[in-house]
């Protein structure tokens, strides 16, 4: 697990931005499908869940930092699960939209700079919001599989981690919107 700045290396030659990049890419792209699942067919949020996905597509060019990074953070930083609310949250769906949120917000921000400290701060978004799916689903291991892929995202080789990431945002899902029907 990513604690600090300082848990950050470069193996396989790879650059520190690229592996930054990818770390956070990989976190956004397991914690998406809450936010894009959990805000379908809400009315006036088409343009948030395309901002979601467009980001997170555009956050695997590990290669590049994304050009237009400070709009997008503009924009995202503008929905209503990044609002202060004095009430705080205590429903479900929004509890883990807020969290999908954050990631990605922190995401961007650590694609765009190359930020350590930031991307910790993505990473940890992540492991917080499985950490308390753990608790609230019987026999989850959410957090260790979260933190098994962050231990994989470092590594530098994406190969494999996308489609690790997919399913494992899929499973998140599937299990948050378990949690809906009860």
């Amino acid at each position: 697990m990513i604690r600090s700045a300082a848990d950050w290396d470069t193996p396989n030659g790879g650059g520190h931005d690229e592996v930054v990049r990818l770390y956070v890419a990989a976190c956004a792209e397991r914690m998406a499908p809450l936010f894009v699942g959990l805000r379908a067919g809400v009315p006036g949020r088409e343009a948030d869940l395309d901002l979601c996905a467009e980001s997170v597509r555009e956050l695997w060019h590990a290669d590049r930092p994304l050009a237009d990074v400070a709009e997008r953070v503009r924009l995202l930083e503008r929905f209503p699960e990044l609002q202060p609310n004095e009430e705080g949250i205590t429903d479900v769906a929004d509890t883990y939209a807020f969290f999908a949120a954050l990631c990605l917000r922190y995401a961007m921000l650590a694609h765009s700079s190359g930020n350590a400290d930031t991307a910790v701060s993505c990473g940890h978004a992540a492991l917080t919001a499985m950490g308390m799916l753990d608790q609230n689903v019987p026999g989850a291991r959410f957090l260790a599989e979260e933190q098994r892929l962050q231990s994989l995202s470092m590594c530098g080789d994406p190969s494999g981690l996308w489609d690790a990431s997919v399913v494992a945002g899929r499973e998140r899902f599937r299990a948050v919107s378990g949690r809906l029907t009860r």
